[in-house]
């Protein structure tokens, strides 16, 4: 069975976005970019709310014809598969893209029975919060960001039980010591 892997960025106190959705304390440097390509090598199918869905195809369709594109800009948003959760893009008919607007729980498990590599979820808090409350995440790619938001977006919101979780890995590059500024 595919795994659905959840990849976010994520302040020292828990926030995913400030109170009205900035992300504009994000690292994002090559090393960052490097690491997060290597794990989405691992999947073949992108999962998205409405929000980041949008803002994913603002970009990334015509971010390699872009003077100065990177190898980021690049490889693979593109070809991938892609899976949008919103009621409101229902039947909408787009390429290499499925749209779940209900039965969420019955949707993401039929999707994860089929065959292929991981379903990596991109940011996306509000449906990310959907799939915690019905345990459909199987793993977490965090990356912490050096910052305190103080308020905003939480990462994990309305938990009302205790959930055990096992760290796999980390990458030590991105460990930092670290002091205010």
């Amino acid at each position: 069975m595919r795994k659905l892997v959840l990849f976010m960025h994520v302040s020292l106190d828990g926030f995913v976005a400030g109170p009205n959705g900035e992300m504009d304390w994000i690292i994002a440097d090559e090393a960052m970019f490097d690491l997060a390509a290597s794990k989405t090598n691992e999947a073949d199918t992108a999962l998205y709310g409405r929000i980041t869905y949008e803002m994913m195809e603002g970009y990334w369709p015509t971010a390699a014809d872009q003077p100065g594109a990177t190898k980021h800009d690049i490889e693979q948003y593109n070809s991938v598969k892609k899976v949008v959760m919103s009621r409101s893009m229902r039947g909408r008919d787009l390429k290499l893209t499925t749209i779940i607007s209900d039965d969420l729980v019955q949707n993401i498990n039929s999707i994860k029975q089929n065959k292929g590599k991981n379903i990596i979820m991109f940011g996306s808090p509000g449906a990310a919060h959907s799939l915690m409350k019905h345990d459909l995440i199987d793993g977490y790619w965090l990356f912490f960001n050096p910052i305190l938001l103080g308020k905003g977006i939480p990462l994990f919101d309305n938990i009302d039980q205790i959930t055990k979780l096992r760290l796999n890995s980390s990458d030590i590059s991105f460990r930092r010591c670290l002091s205010p500024l």
